[in-house]
């Protein structure tokens, strides 16, 4: 009796160890410094500026651009096999020295012309099929976080929509390249380089898919 209940409490807690899905909270990094001014040229240009030809595409660190997620998967397959194997052996001696007729054969010998019969059949049929659909729909403004030697465009992104005290959060991270980046800013998230798109929720209604921790604790101590 001493061991069990220090054996229940171990189970208690490794019920209520629930694993939960790595979401990262919204943050936003202080964008660089400008820096100061200098007409030491006697130019009143900066390396700063905006060039009179420049388009609104994002090209440093700080900018932002738009993701335009649109996510499609689909994938099927199906087998069937269906196999059959049969075999017969006989074998006999209808005529053997006229004994087969004799009454010695039949008192002390078997029926000669069925000294051997065997058959054997097998039969084998399998069939399955597998199919899954995954769709995700979203538009994101992402940030540039880092500008790559071969001028590719590290971004991360994060909207955080929260309903009726249900939170729903997209997170994107990725690279993209320059000459993806459309004139209106923005680009197919099937251009993003390394993509990794995350989409959960938190609240009430998210709680109530996931099972109990009587359940949970069920599922790991159960051995059947």
């Amino acid at each position: 009796m001493n061991l069990i209940f220090p054996l229940i409490i171990v189970l208690l807690l490794s019920g209520c160890a629930v694993q939960k899905t790595d979401v990262k909270t919204a943050g936003f990094e202080e964008p660089p410094a400008k820096p100061a001014p200098d007409y030491s040229s006697g130019s009143i240009w900066q390396s700063s500026s905006a060039g009179l030809t420049d388009d609104l595409k994002a090209r440093r660190r700080g900018d932002t651009l738009t993701i335009v997620i649109s996510e499609v998967a689909s994938a099927s397959k199906a087998s069937k096999t269906d196999t059959s194997r049969g075999s017969e052996i006989s074998a006999g001696i209808p005529n053997f020295m006229g004994l087969e007729g004799s009454k010695v054969a039949s008192q002390y010998l078997a029926d000669l012309s069925k000294l051997i019969s065997a058959s054997n059949a097998s039969k084998f049929s399998g069939s399955g099929s597998t199919s899954r659909d995954e769709s995700l729909k979203a538009t994101i403004t992402a940030r540039v976080v880092d500008v790559l030697p071969n001028g590719n465009l590290l971004i991360e992104g994060r909207r955080n929509i929260k309903v009726n005290n249900e939170d729903q959060e997209i997170v994107l991270e990725g690279t993209v390249r320059p000459r993806d980046v459309a004139q209106d800013n923005t680009v197919n998230s099937i251009y993003v380089a390394d993509a990794k798109i995350s989409y959960s929720g938190r609240g009430i209604i998210s709680d109530q898919q996931s099972p109990g921790w009587l359940m949970s604790i069920l599922d790991k101590v159960w051995p059947f």
